[in-house]
Formats: structure tokens, C-alpha cells, sequence
């Protein structure tokens, strides 16, 4: 299918609120297919590249960057993550090997999601646009949702009115373009609180798994980030404790603490105002699905916009929304479980379970992200 829809459509004008992963995404697939959108954050900038943050980059995100050059990019910089392990102490559980996805990517990469974003931005930066820090969107409410008039405050206080053909929330779980819309964010949130610390080593280690160790109760994961950088995620508060480290420490580059919320917006759009990434769905890290879904998000908007079909976007990414919101809720009671006869069956049936092949390629296609619908503008097989 083409990507784009009559030159008439390229004069529209896109304000996009959100200048993470996911807005500089429907900013970058906007202006390759002939528009100028307009990109806001209330930011000083991209995220420090200290703070790792999202970390995976999934096969279908690969896949979805490719056209306008990025993934060349991101492939050169990340570290491809062959295996996927679960333990139980000693006991391994399920070892799946990433590199096993038909198609040319592994199924995920790490990269610290401040490296992403610069990625996308000079990207971006090809086409001349580039995104306006320090630019809020004020709340109030949107009165008209075919033509929405919104305000942005600038650090010096100066205000400047607009009214976008389109308006793109991509401004995170706190969205101001949300909140203007008068739309709720059902959900519920976990008990357990979720502690991360990243540590640089004196020398690289080996940073070609990922892997989650079940404490029963209670999980450690390990992460990497680079070759000399390790990301440790754990629902336990002293599990710094527990950290087997493969080599001399140099430093903590990185720690902080949240809960995990399940939470979406329904419908996605209103009008021509439209919700992505984490201001339309906040879920667990399990399976790293969250910024990845968000470029989905993206994506699959900028190409709905261009052949003039973005009235079908809710309805096209809800139920992708909600089948990852479903799935890693199961990977993280899966994972957090206390009762010890749930935690005895789980680690008597899963190894069983996944030595089928058909749950092993599930599992495969979930880290790689290829069990949601496949974007019909990609013309060569996965």
C-alpha cells in the first residue's frame, strides 16, 4: 500500500504534545510521508542518557523504523540480547534463544531509551524539524474536537494559542492533553512497589542475555544496557544485596523506585485529537513492551493520517492495547507470585510447558513483538 494520499492532506496541520519515544516517532513517520508537524515538550530536553529507562527494543519496532533509516542506527548502537532466561535459585525454567526469529532481527536489543530518542532526533532533524523544549501544553478543556484549541506555555511564561487540524497526546501517563480531553484513565495499580539500580562496570561484561531470577517470593532481573552496564530490576528493597556482580563495580549509574499501573485510555481519539504511548496505556516493564508499543502507536498513526483513514486508529490499536495490557499483567503475577503452592506449580509445570515448540515460538513472537496485527504498509516478510 502507498504511503501517502493526495498532496492536499501533506497542508493539514499536526501538533504533536511529547517529544518521548513515541511523539518523535509520529513526528519522524509524518514528515517522511510529505507533512510538517510541530513537536512540543515540556522538557529541557531528551532523556539523560544516564537514565536508562526503557531499554528493549523489540523486533517490530526494527521492523516499523527501517523506512526512514533509524533502525540502521539503532542496530549499530544496541546490544542485541540472544537469550532470555528465568530462574528459580539454581533451576532454570526457560531459556529462550532470541536469535531463533525468522526474519532479520533478533527478537530485542537493549539501548538506553535517552540513545533512542537522540537517534530520532537527528533523524527528524533531516526534514528540519525539531522539537520546541520547554513548551507545555496549559490544561483546560478542549471544547472543540474537530478543530482543538489548545494553549502552550512557554519557560518564560509567554503563552501562544493554536488550533491544529490534528492534535497528537504523546506528553506520558500524566498527559495534559488527556486530562484537556475530559478523558478518564481506568485501571488498577500493583501493591508492590519496583526497584531499579544500573551499575558500570571497570571493564565490559557479558552483556548478551537478559535474565529474571524468582526469589520466591520476590524477583531480580538482570538487564543489559551496554557492554559495560547492567540494569537490575527487582520487587524486593534490599536486593542490591542480592547482586552477584561479574566484575568490579565503578559506579551506580542510575536508581529509583515506582509501582507498576495497568491503565488505558478508551477510546483512543476523540475528534481529531489522538492519544499514544504512555498517555493512552501504562502497563508493566514484563516483556518490554512499553515504549515499543508506543512507536506502534505512532506508527500506525502517521500512516492512518497520510491516506486519510485516522478515524480508524482506536479501534485498530485497542485491541492491541489491551491483548499486551492482558498479557504482561499474567507475566507479572507470574513473576511476583507469594502463595508457596502457586510458586511450586509454576515451577513444576512451566519448564514442561516450554519445551513444546509451539509455546516456545508464543513466547518468541511476544519478546520479538510480532503477536499484534502486522502493519500493512510493510512489504517484506518478517
Amino acid at each position: 500500500m502507498g504511503d501517502g494520499a493526495g498532496g492536499e492532506r501533506k497542508t493539514k496541520s499536526i501538533l504533536i504534545a511529547g517529544a518521548g519515544p513515541a511523539g518523535l516517532t509520529a513526528a519522524l513517520e509524518l514528515a517522511r510521508r510529505g507533512f510538517v508537524p510541530r513537536i512540543i515538550d515540556d522538557g529541557q530536553g531528551p532523556v539523560p542518557l544516564e537514565e536508562s529507562r526503557a531499554l528493549g527494543i523489540n523486533a517490530r519496532t526494527l521492523t516499523l523504523l527501517s523506512a526512514s533509516g533509524v533502525t540502521d542506527h539503532i542496530v549499530a548502537a544496541a546490544q542485541p540480547i540472544g537469550h532470555f532466561r528465568i530462574r528459580s535459585g539454581a533451576k532454570v525454567l526457560a531459556d529462550v534463544d532470541t536469535r531463533r526469529l525468522p526474519g532479520r532481527f533478533c527478537a530485542i536489543h537493549g539501548l538506553a531509551q535517552g540513545a533512542t530518542e537522540r537517534l530520532l532526533i537527528a533523524a527528524l532533524a533531516a526534514y528540519g524539524i525539531a522539537p520546541e523544549w520547554q513548551t507545555a501544553v496549559d490544561a483546560g478543556i478542549i471544547a472543540d474536537l474537530l478543530k482543538p484549541e489548545v494553549t502552550l506555555r512557554r519557560a518564560d511564561g509567554a503563552t501562544e494559542t493554536v488550533r491544529p487540524d490534528i492534535l497528537i497526546g504523546a506528553d506520558g501517563a500524566h498527559s495534559a492533553v488527556r486530562k484537556a480531553l475530559g478523558a478518564g484513565f481506568p485501571g488498577e495499580a500493583l501493591e508492590a512497589y519496583f526497584y531499579i539500580a544500573d551499575f558500570r562496570y571497570a571493564k565490559p561484561v557479558d552483556a548478551h542475555f537478559a535474565e529474571i531470577t524468582l526469589c520466591d517470593p520476590g524477583m531480580l532481573g538482570r538487564l543489559p544496557v551496554s557492554a559495560d552496564v547492567l540494569r537490575y530490576i527487582s520487587t524486593l528493597e534490599d536486593f542490591e544485596g542480592r547482586i552477584v556482580h561479574p566484575e568490579v563495580v565503578a559506579e551506580k549509574t542510575w536508581a529509583s523506585q515506582f509501582r507498576i499501573h495497568f491503565r488505558h485510555v478508551e477510546p483512543m481519539a476523540k475528534g481529531n485529537v489522538f492519544m499514544a504511548g504512555d498517555a493512552a496505556h501504562i502497563h508493566s516493564p514484563a516483556g518490554a513492551r512499553g515504549m515499543n508499543l508506543g512507536i506502534e502507536d505512532a506508527c500506525w498513526l502517521a500512516w492512518l493520517i497520510a491516506e486519510g483513514r485516522e478515524e480508524e486508529y482506536s479501534a485498530l490499536r485497542i485491541p492491541a492495547v489491551k491483548q499486551v495490557l492482558k498479557q504482561t499483567y499474567g507475566l507479572t503475577r507470574l513473576v511476583t507470585m507469594k502463595n508457596p503452592l502457586a510458586i511450586a506449580m509454576r515451577n513444576l509445570f512451566a519448564p514442561s510447558l516450554l519445551r513444546f515448540g509451539p509455546a516456545r515460538r508464543r513466547l518468541l513472537h511476544s519478546i520479538a513483538g510480532y503477536d499484534t496485527p502486522r502493519p500493512p504498509w510493510i512489504d517484506w516478510a518478517e
